[in-house]
Protein backbone atom coordinates (compact mmCIF):
# COMPACT_ATOMS: atom_id res chain seq x y z
CA UNK A 1 0.00 0.00 0.00
CA UNK A 2 1.64 2.93 -1.10
CA UNK A 3 0.98 6.29 0.56
CA UNK A 4 -0.68 9.38 -1.20
CA UNK A 5 0.23 12.86 -0.97
CA UNK A 6 -1.94 15.38 -1.27
CA UNK A 7 -1.38 19.11 -1.21
CA UNK A 8 -3.56 22.09 -0.19
CA UNK A 9 -2.64 25.40 -2.32
CA UNK A 10 -1.93 28.02 0.21
CA UNK A 11 -1.40 31.36 -2.39
CA UNK A 12 1.28 30.93 -4.83
CA UNK A 13 2.58 27.41 -2.49
CA UNK A 14 1.37 24.09 -2.24
CA UNK A 15 1.45 22.43 1.14
CA UNK A 16 1.41 19.06 1.94
CA UNK A 17 -1.56 18.03 4.31
CA UNK A 18 0.26 16.44 6.70
CA UNK A 19 -1.55 14.58 9.60
CA UNK A 20 -0.15 13.20 12.96
CA UNK A 21 -1.07 9.92 13.91
CA UNK A 22 -3.65 8.94 16.95
CA UNK A 23 -1.77 9.35 20.16
CA UNK A 24 -3.18 7.96 23.33
CA UNK A 25 -5.44 10.70 25.40
CA UNK A 26 -3.05 10.61 28.56
CA UNK A 27 -4.06 13.36 31.59
CA UNK A 28 -1.16 15.70 32.24
CA UNK A 29 -0.60 17.12 35.06
CA UNK A 30 0.35 20.57 36.72
CA UNK A 31 4.09 19.74 36.32
CA UNK A 32 4.12 18.44 32.71
CA UNK A 33 2.15 21.65 31.68
CA UNK A 34 4.24 23.92 33.21
CA UNK A 35 7.06 22.03 31.58
CA UNK A 36 5.28 22.22 28.45
CA UNK A 37 5.01 25.70 28.49
CA UNK A 38 8.67 26.14 29.58
CA UNK A 39 10.01 23.75 26.28
CA UNK A 40 7.42 26.12 23.59
CA UNK A 41 8.86 29.05 25.34
CA UNK A 42 12.35 28.50 25.68
CA UNK A 43 13.45 25.32 23.94
CA UNK A 44 11.21 25.87 20.64
CA UNK A 45 13.33 22.97 18.83
CA UNK A 46 12.94 20.07 21.33
CA UNK A 47 9.35 20.76 21.70
CA UNK A 48 8.59 20.32 17.87
CA UNK A 49 10.76 17.31 17.51
CA UNK A 50 8.35 15.95 20.06
CA UNK A 51 5.69 16.66 18.85
CA UNK A 52 6.74 15.94 15.35
CA UNK A 53 7.86 12.83 16.50
CA UNK A 54 4.64 12.20 18.62
CA UNK A 55 6.58 11.58 21.87
CA UNK A 56 5.75 14.49 23.36
CA UNK A 57 2.68 13.39 25.35
CA UNK A 58 4.94 10.43 26.84
CA UNK A 59 7.41 12.75 27.39
CA UNK A 60 5.27 15.06 29.93
CA UNK A 61 3.85 12.54 31.45
CA UNK A 62 7.30 11.04 32.29
CA UNK A 63 8.30 14.40 33.51
CA UNK A 64 5.10 14.87 35.26
CA UNK A 65 5.31 11.74 36.90
CA UNK A 66 9.14 12.38 38.76
CA UNK A 67 8.12 16.02 39.40
CA UNK A 68 5.63 14.58 41.78
CA UNK A 69 7.22 11.88 43.20
CA UNK A 70 10.37 14.57 43.95
CA UNK A 71 7.82 16.96 45.23
CA UNK A 72 6.41 14.28 47.65
CA UNK A 73 9.58 13.08 49.10
CA UNK A 74 11.14 16.61 48.84
CA UNK A 75 7.92 17.38 51.14
CA UNK A 76 8.24 14.39 53.65
CA UNK A 77 12.21 15.14 53.85
CA UNK A 78 11.92 18.53 54.65
CA UNK A 79 9.26 18.26 57.04
CA UNK A 80 11.21 16.02 59.07
CA UNK A 81 14.13 17.75 59.23
CA UNK A 82 12.20 20.78 60.28
CA UNK A 83 10.46 19.21 62.76
CA UNK A 84 7.11 19.84 61.55
CA UNK A 85 5.03 16.66 62.27
CA UNK A 86 1.47 15.50 63.33
CA UNK A 87 1.91 16.94 67.15
CA UNK A 88 2.73 20.40 66.01
CA UNK A 89 -0.47 19.83 63.78
CA UNK A 90 -2.69 18.79 67.00
CA UNK A 91 -0.56 21.45 68.95
CA UNK A 92 -0.62 24.93 67.18
CA UNK A 93 -2.54 24.28 63.63
CA UNK A 94 -1.60 27.88 62.29
CA UNK A 95 2.18 27.19 63.02
CA UNK A 96 1.74 24.02 61.07
CA UNK A 97 0.28 25.12 58.33
CA UNK A 98 2.62 28.39 57.87
CA UNK A 99 5.48 25.70 58.35
CA UNK A 100 4.05 23.79 55.85
CA UNK A 101 3.24 26.38 53.45
CA UNK A 102 7.18 27.19 53.40
CA UNK A 103 8.17 23.64 52.81
CA UNK A 104 5.85 23.15 50.05
CA UNK A 105 7.31 26.38 48.82
CA UNK A 106 10.54 24.96 48.86
CA UNK A 107 10.08 21.98 47.56
CA UNK A 108 7.76 23.36 44.54
CA UNK A 109 11.12 25.80 43.56
CA UNK A 110 13.49 22.63 43.90
CA UNK A 111 11.58 20.71 41.45
CA UNK A 112 10.97 23.87 38.84
CA UNK A 113 14.58 23.83 39.24
CA UNK A 114 15.68 20.96 38.79
CA UNK A 115 13.23 19.11 36.50
CA UNK A 116 10.73 21.87 34.64
CA UNK A 117 12.53 24.89 34.01
CA UNK A 118 15.90 22.93 32.37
Amino acid sequence: MTNKITYTQQGDYLLPNLILPEQPKVEIGVWGKRHLKYIKRYRPILYTNLLTSCKLIAYLADINEQAEDMFFRLVKQLAEKEGVSEQLKADNQMLWVRRMNNIRNQATEIVNNELINV
